[in-house]
């Protein structure tokens, strides 16, 4: 979920819980790739390898190698 992207209008019946109906604006769910890392203002490809200590996979940024927590 990203917040402010994708709104959705969800139309709602009344019920026992909510007396009020109607169309209500929520986020929906955006896919993986449809997103980018932002470093430094800058945007950054992310890659993966693995991390010799723990023998992990990690993500990495492609410009300046370095680990992305």
């Amino acid at each position: 979920m990203v917040e402010g992207v994708n709104m959705i209008s969800k139309h709602t019946k009344p019920n026992a819980t909510s007396t009020n109906g109607g169309i209500t604006k929520q986020e929906g769910s955006v896919h993986i790739s449809h997103v980018i890392f932002v470093e430094g203002g800058k945007t950054v490809r992310i890659g993966r390898t693995i991390d010799e200590k723990t023998k992990n996979t990690v993500r990495i940024s492609k410009k300046t190698k370095e680990v992305i927590k």
